[in-house]
């Protein structure tokens, strides 16, 4: 029997007001809007759609999805 090895996806949805549209350096990270942290990426992506939807005529406002469990395990 051979195993299978199911590995679970972590995915944060976090955003704030950049100091550059350009960039992602945060003008004041500590007050970062963190959305939250989701198991399926499908579900990140409709939250990261609906922050950014609601903020998209301020330029300087940016939502992202932060693959965790690639930062957790970086070997992977």
């Amino acid at each position: 029997m051979e195993e299978t090895d199911i590995k679970q996806t972590l995915h944060l949805v976090m955003g704030g007001r950049v100091k550059d549209p350009r960039s992602m350096e945060y003008q004041d990270p500590e007050s970062l809007h963190v959305v939250g942290i989701f198991s399926e990426y499908d579900a990140a992506v409709e939250a990261w759609r609906g922050n950014a939807q609601r903020t998209v005529d301020d330029a300087e406002m940016k939502y992202v999805i932060v693959p965790l469990h690639k930062l957790l395990t970086p070997a992977a």
